[in-house]
């Protein structure tokens, strides 16, 4: 496993035999190691090989998607998360099996859906029916009752005379109306007909159920009286408007009587019928659910192997296509090829040969469930430039000490520990349930992330000596009081006062606190003059060290690629600046913290103006140690020369090696020379390799310097690799003022960086110091309030309620708010100010084919 750079890539051309290229490129999505190049760029999608197979197999996935969504919508049937261990290729005879299968059982549901929905509609006429027959039956007994308007005695509703002279029988019109549309009905049906209809309704108690949406439905019954047949029309098309459903009323109470007995027996014959439907529908529906997850993944497998066959050129025997393979991963491929050869009856191996190539090769960076959340956080920021220092295994200490010293408690950090190491442990299940809660599933990709953030912030916090706020008395404070000062403070008659401790009469011992800081700091006034002093230079030394080891990776980079010329023009000068200037800046601090104690710290100088002073070339009014001045003016010296040597030195050399090609080196990429070290590439070629360039020698300049040739699938691959290849395929034209100028700017860069980095990485200090104060303040103005009361009685009532409070703020707004803040501090910090020094990300990821996302999530697009 190639943990400091990305794997060893070489580009391959692979021949197939028509009657194996399935099975091959099934066998090699099996292993997830290849990534297939398209030989058809010019060609459209439609105009491809396998297109129809690829077309087939789009309409079975639609053909799953309606089993599925049938499925679904029967709550008590569950569709297995787990799909069976599936390693064999389906094979390309099974796609007539299965579409053959899928298209009886479409069919069948289809058939099934339709007849469930006609007799559900019958049912729901039938209903509908019995509910008027009993109703209007209960309409036609009522009499004597006041036949009034149903505006009451508005004048716009008072019964008008007929206008239809023949109007001799009285007519009923009846049926069944959605309830939200009763009171327009009522209204429409009055004005229209001008009040000579009488209305008379109840509502149907029971919902019913739409038999196409399954909705319930409110609805209630309705009976018009009218005369005249053309009175009758307007209601009848009115009803029509309203989509009201009228059924036959017999004005005879015996013949209503007969119909609904006829109607009753109708509606038992009839929900028989539809329970025996449904409870066949329920017997496919839970057959096809099963087999659901299993249907999907061989479909998905066979459509992601036709369409990576379209990438392939085809001819009649053999398919060819060029593919990115990782060197140490060509004996798997092979097996791959051979047992792929060996299922198709193939008596031809496949074929497998090097290409030459100048193209930078993608970027494959192996991870395992522990490193796969730091090299997110890494590919974030930019996909590392092929063979290029991968900054993840530092990172993975890093990162989650640089938030630790930002969030230091040791009671915030067990209680994130916790959490990420219950999801640890339950990570299976976790994974086997295959949650859709996205913001969950994002803590759970971090949990080794977060699990590492909470055991360094629970070592932070020993350091810092805080608990939720509080100081731990371990072993005991090496600090007090002596005789005369407690004298003094038995005499004081209020908390008001404080008194000073000198350390020479109060430090017992004269040893420091064993590990981390004296529990006495929690109670002293001065706290915060103490910390902040501590802090903010403990946050210089790291920020100092962290770029420092940033440049020092930086050489390994130069070295890998050949480049000493950027090790004498970049890397040196700026090791020189950045140790120099602000690596002084460290070393006097920690000189000072050795040369001075309370003894003499009377007389100890201020850091701060002594830098100053360096700079502006001032003698110190009190040396740190003797002949400071001498060295400062040294360091000084150096770091301005250094500035030029990064400005003009690399240019010149190229100017002259351009200007004399008699050197043995010449200009080629003008990109590269800017200081892209990172792009896996190299700037200088020698002039023997220029010339097989331009036609006058051998072989072009290819990415590994090893021999290439072709081999069949059971011999053995020859090494690839190398320290990279070049972007483009054309010289470029040498401009010493660009190349200036691009050397100016990251000349610029470096020099402010330094100072601006620096600067940055006092982040640690003020985030430590506000999480500190917020905890403090959570403590003394929520939970002290619980803790104050001397009786049990108010106390044990009181508590309670203020301990969840605490404990909700807590989580809240120092674990969530305050975790999130520094994270994200931590990734600034890394993005910018560490990999800035080294890290280009300029590579694109290693895409290889495979099937493993289709079998984890089987049901996902």
């Amino acid at each position: 496993m190639a943990l400091f750079r990305c794997e060893e890539m070489a580009l391959y051309q692979l021949f197939l035999q028509s009657e194996a290229a399935y099975n091959c490129v099934g066998e090699m999505g099996e292993i997830g190691l290849v990534q297939f190049r398209d030989m058809n760029p010019d060609v459209n999608a439609f105009q491809r090989k396998f297109v129809n197979e690829v077309r087939r197999c789009e309409e079975m996935e639609r053909k799953l998607r309606f089993i599925e969504k049938e499925v679904k919508k029967e709550a008590h049937i569950n569709i297995p998360n787990n799909v069976p261990d599936l390693k064999q290729v389906p094979a390309a005879r099974e796609m007539n099996e299965l579409d053959n299968q899928l298209e009886k059982l479409e069919n069948e549901l289809r058939e099934l859906l339709s007849n469930q929905e006609q007799l559900q509609k019958n049912f729901l006429e039938l209903t509908e029916l019995k509910q008027v027959l009993l109703r209007t039956s209960i309409f036609f007994q009522e009499g004597g009752g006041h036949f009034g308007a149903p505006g009451g005695t508005d004048p716009e509703y008072q019964i008008a005379p007929s206008e239809d002279p023949g109007a001799s029988k009285l007519g009923v019109v009846a049926g069944v109306i959605k309830r939200e549309l009763l009171g327009a009905f009522e209204r429409v049906l009055w004005r229209v007909c001008r009040g000579n209809v009488f209305l008379k309704h109840a509502d149907i108690e029971e919902p019913l159920t739409d038999p196409t949406t399954g909705d319930s439905l409110l609805k209630c019954v309705f009976i018009v009286f009218f005369q005249g047949e053309q009175l009758g029309n307007r209601v009848k098309k009115i009803c029509e408007g309203f989509r009201a459903t009228l059924y036959p009323c017999p004005e005879q109470t015996a013949e209503r009587r007969e119909m609904l007995k006829g109607v009753e027996a109708r509606i038992a014959d009839l929900q028989v019928v539809l329970d025996q439907t449904l409870s066949h529908r329920t017997r496919v529906l839970e057959s096809a659910a099963a087999n659901l997850p299993l249907w999907f993944v061989k479909v998905r497998k066979i459509k992601s192997i036709y369409h990576t066959l379209n990438l392939f050129q085809v001819s009649q025997k053999y398919l060819q296509v060029q593919c990115w393979i990782p060197i140490t991963d060509i004996p798997k491929i092979q097996a791959a090829l051979d047992k792929g050869t060996s299922d198709a009856g193939s008596s031809v191996p496949s074929v497998l040969s090097q290409v030459p190539t100048k193209e930078q090769p993608p970027t494959f960076n192996r991870t395992n469930k522990f490193t796969e959340g730091f090299q997110t956080i890494i590919d974030a920021y930019g996909v590392s430039s092929y063979r290029e220092m991968n900054p993840m295994p530092f990172t993975v200490i890093t990162f989650p000490f640089l938030f630790a010293v930002m969030f230091g408690d040791c009671g915030h950090g067990l209680i994130m520990a916790l959490f990420a190491g219950l999801l640890i442990w339950k990570e299976k299940d976790i994974i086997a349930a295959k949650s859709k809660n996205e913001i969950f599933m994002m803590f759970f990709g971090g949990r080794y992330l977060i699990f590492l953030m909470g055991v360094f912030s629970i070592y932070t916090g020993i350091l810092y000596n805080d608990l939720f706020s509080k100081s731990m008395n371990i072993f005991g404070s090496q600090w007090a009081i002596p005789q005369d000062v407690a004298k003094t403070l038995a005499g004081y008659s209020d908390n008001t006062d404080t008194v000073e401790l000198d350390p020479k009469d109060s430090f017992k011992d004269k040893a420091p606190y064993p590990f981390g800081l004296d529990p006495i700091w929690q109670v002293a006034d001065n706290k915060l003059d103490f910390l902040n002093s501590f802090k903010m230079k403990l946050s210089v030394i790291l920020g100092v060290m962290h770029m420092l080891f940033g440049v020092v990776l930086s050489l390994l980079n130069h070295t890998y690629f050949r480049k000493p010329l950027n090790v004498i023009a970049e890397f040196i000068p700026q090791v020189l600046f950045l140790g120099g200037l602000f690596g002084y800046l460290v070393f006097m601090i920690i000189y000072k913290w050795f040369a001075f104690d309370y003894t003499n710290s009377a007389s100890a100088p201020q850091l701060l103006i002594t830098f100053t002073d360096m700079f502006m070339l001032s003698a110190p009014d009190d040396e740190l140690y003797s002949g400071q001045y001498t060295v400062q003016v040294i360091i000084l010296l150096v770091g301005v020369a250094c500035v030029p040597w990064m400005l003009f030195v690399k240019p010149t050399v190229l100017y002259m090696r351009h200007r004399n090609p008699a050197a043995g080196l010449t200009f080629k990429n003008l990109n590269n020379l800017a200081g892209d070290d990172g792009e896996g590439t190299e700037g200088l070629i020698s002039n023997d390799e220029l010339d097989r360039e331009n036609g006058i020698g051998g072989d072009d300049h290819v990415i590994s310097p090893d021999t290439h040739g072709a081999h069949s699938s059971n011999g053995n691959a020859p090494g690839a690799g190398g320290h990279g290849g070049g972007h483009g395929d054309d010289d470029e034209e040498f401009d010493f003022g660009q190349i200036m100028i691009l050397q100016a700017i990251h000349t610029i860069e470096f020099c402010l960086g330094c100072i601006s980095h620096t600067a940055s990485y006092l982040r640690l200090w003020a985030l430590s110091l506000a999480h500190a104060e917020l905890s403090e303040v959570l403590w003394s103005m929520v939970m002290s309030i619980g803790l104050s009361y001397d009786s049990v009685f108010p106390g044990i009532l009181i508590l309670p309620p203020i301990f969840a409070a605490w404990a909700v703020l807590t989580l809240a707004i120092l674990l969530l708010m305050e975790g999130l803040s520094a994270f994200l501090h931590a990734l600034r910090l890394h993005w910018v100010e560490f990999q800035s020094k080294f890290y280009h990300g300029e590579g694109h990821l290693f895409t290889p084919f495979s099937f493993k996302h289709i079998v984890e999530n089987p049901l996902e697009d």
